[in-house]
């Protein structure tokens, strides 16, 4: 049986984490739960050169030395890394992948970089069930079990009970009240952004639903520039591209989806508070990393990158030190650090992009 297609996307700027994710140095380069960052966590799930071929990436040109580096510290054999020229989402990146390989039956598996993954068992027995529907021409999506009524997810509406289900709906993100119908329902599952599918069939599939993101793609990747490991998309093909998901473009649209619903421990590490509940903890729940002394504290997230940092007498807090940077928030309010950022963006502040060790011209 033909092996899998590892394919990692890297194309995220992470801000959700910031001050320690930035621009120039996103969370899936960064360790943030292991010693390990979150790409090289990633690479090394599907290492396994009995279910996966060399796993290839696509990713920010910018990122192309450190994620290099990072694999040959892993000792991972990897194959190609693809240049985005620029960023134009999940959709396009997928054609891309699926119009680089040679035989057009390669089974794809499509991973977001900055994942994390407690059960590997469990991912690997999903991957093996997804596969054999995506050898069969069905594009694969993998539902995560619901463990709460989490309303900063979208969710999968599935068919008939099985290993392989139907994907009946895409939800949107729900309100608290949608949620804990969905969760008492049965049949809804988190949808995690992991995707498997035939090259042949996705490209087929876009042709009908996402033409100009299929034509584009297959543009960038005939005009690339290639050398032994590295693939230099198209700029002008490729900018003209769509920017769209691959859900909204193609898996909310094609009569061939289905999902596998899996149990394997994952979060996207979406916010502190999600980093806080994958996180090891004391016995005050707290998680630290870095210089951190803490005094009558509860379950609260602090890091430090640098300096002491003391905490005494809070609860349910994230405070992250960096050497240009302090940020202090409810850690029930993690996910509201996107109007820190937007205000950042808004006033032209370096530190949303780069760290202080950078030079403004670098």
């Amino acid at each position: 049986m033909s092996l899998i297609l590892p394919v990692i996307l890297s194309g995220g700027s992470g801000t959700r984490l910031w001050p320690i994710s930035r621009a120039r140095n996103p969370k899936q380069l960064l360790s943030l739960v292991t010693d390990s960052s979150m790409i090289q966590e990633t690479a090394l799930r599907v290492s396994d050169p009995t279910r996966f071929l060399p796993v290839w990436t696509i990713c920010n040109a910018d990122h192309k030395d450190t994620i290099a580096e990072q694999y040959q510290k892993a000792g991972l054999t990897v194959g190609p890394i693809v240049l985005e020229p620029v960023g134009r989402n999940t959709a396009p990146a997928a054609a891309v992948a699926a119009a680089s390989v040679d035989d057009p039956e390669t089974v794809i598996l499509m991973l977001p970089a900055d994942h994390f993954i407690r059960n590997q068992e469990a991912f690997l027995a999903a991957v093996d069930a997804g596969a054999a529907a995506a050898r069969e021409g069905a594009l694969v999506t993998f539902g995560i079990v619901p463990d709460a009524p989490e309303t900063g997810y979208g969710y999968i509406k599935a068919g008939a009970a099985g290993t392989v289900r139907q994907v009946e709906e895409f939800k949107e993100k729900p309100n608290q009240a949608t949620a804990e119908a969905y969760l008492a329902s049965g049949g809804y599952f988190w949808n995690s952004g992991i995707f498997m599918f035939r090259a042949d069939t996705l490209l087929s599939e876009m042709d009908l639903y996402a033409e100009g993101i299929s034509r584009q793609a297959q543009a960038a990747v005939s005009k690339a520039e290639r050398d032994s490991d590295v693939i230099r998309l198209d700029r002008e093909a490729f900018a003209a591209s769509p920017k769209d998901s691959i859900d909204y473009a193609v898996m909310e649209h094609t009569e061939r989806a289905v999902v596998v619903p899996v149990d394997m421990g994952w979060s996207d590490i979406g916010s502190w508070s999600a980093l806080w509940d994958v996180s090891a903890k004391d016995d005050h729940r707290n998680a630290t990393k870095g210089d951190v002394l803490l005094i009558d504290t509860e379950r609260s997230l602090v890091r430090s990158e640098g300096k002491t940092v003391i905490a005494l007498g809070v609860r349910d807090i994230v405070l992250v030190n960096t050497p240009d940077a302090v940020l202090l928030v409810d850690r029930k309010r993690s996910e509201d650090v996107k109007k820190i950022v937007e205000m950042l963006e808004d006033r032209g502040r370096v530190e949303l992009t780069q760290g202080p060790q950078e030079d403004e011209g670098e």
